[in-house]
């Protein structure tokens, strides 16, 4: 698949597409119908599908310091998008002045004179422009100027995630921060995961016999709610269940808030400096301090035990992830 930063890194022999565009934060069930309806369209034209997204968050720009926590990082949503058989990724750089760019010259400038868009699969509630002033309605009206389809694809999936409100990003965020991993999964089709590096932290938990990843985690990342949960670790290609903590480390008066990773029954690993990643499974406890540091080795064992069984019995169940 082909990974593109600003409308300048599309070949100049690029021809015709099937293009749809969003911030796809998550690349949920409900998007991974429009991106597979996007796949299938391009493969009925015999063109390739590209997915044009933005950098940074739309809203931070709009409105300065409302970036919302974010459930994929960049290289992620194009690995998931790949997944789903798209050919081409476009991040475009969103600054100030685009935002200033009228919804005719959007379409003007990225969807016909450098993807030369033959259809446009969008949801229905898709806006764009200055000031979120275009709708699939005012796109399909340019369509017919501009030789290009729009189909509207129904995004709205719900389940039992949320109480059963419609699937989409935020109800996910809201999840994530509630510490529902099992809705936020139901969501997402896949665990929540965090990205970051492997830094040093206070070494506490090597001292205690259950040595972590500490990880420092991307910018804008939604971390779950404080607490231990089961999930899995993945650094430099291997995935070991892990018993993950999120939290201050209230136990030894910590202030920082932290994602902490162990990786279940390994000894010896030296991640120091890896870009790893965590998935969320499920919530085991709260995070607690407790009377003395042998309740506390007591909890940790007992956490260990349980996060050993979840991870097993996920992972019986879906064969086709491990």
């Amino acid at each position: 698949m082909q990974r593109w930063r600003g409308l300048e890194d599309i070949p100049q022999d690029w021809g015709r597409s099937v293009v749809t565009i969003g911030s796809y934060d998550g690349v949920h069930r409900g998007h991974q119908l429009i991106i597979g309806r996007a796949v299938e369209r391009a493969r009925e034209l015999g063109v390739p599908c590209v997915v044009v997204t933005f950098d940074p968050h739309p809203s931070e720009v709009v409105r300065p310091g409302s970036h919302p926590p974010l459930l994929a990082p960049h290289h992620r949503r194009a690995e998931l998008m790949a997944g789903l058989g798209v050919d081409a990724v476009l991040v475009l750089p969103f600054t100030a002045e685009f935002s200033q760019l009228s919804p005719a010259d959007f379409i003007v400038k990225v969807l016909v004179d450098k993807l030369h868009a033959k259809a446009v699969i969008e949801g229905p509630n898709f806006r764009f422009g200055h000031r979120a002033a275009g709708n699939v309605d005012f796109l399909a009206e340019l369509g017919a100027t501009y030789d290009y389809e729009v189909e509207v694809v129904d995004l709205y999936v719900s389940g039992s995630a949320g109480g059963g409100e419609p699937f989409s990003s935020t109800l996910t965020r809201r999840l994530v921060a509630e510490g529902d991993m099992a809705g936020a999964a139901e969501i997402l089709g896949r665990p929540h995961r965090v990205e970051g590096v492997v830094v040093r932290g206070a070494q506490r938990g090597r001292e205690l016999g259950f040595p972590t990843a500490n990880v420092e985690t991307l910018p804008h990342t939604a971390i779950p709610a404080d607490g231990v949960y089961a999930g899995w670790l993945t650094a430099a290609g291997e995935r070991m269940p892990a018993a993950v903590s999120v939290g201050t480390n209230p136990q030894f008066d910590g202030t920082e808030r932290t994602v902490e990773a162990y990786a279940i029954d390994r000894e010896g690993l030296d991640l120091y400096g890896l870009h790893v990643a965590v998935d969320f499974l499920a919530y085991v406890r709260g995070m607690l301090k407790f009377d003395t540091l042998d309740d506390l080795l007591l909890a940790m064992a007992d956490d260990v035990k349980r996060c050993r069984e979840l991870t097993g019995e996920y992972d019986r169940e879906h064969p086709e992830q491990v």
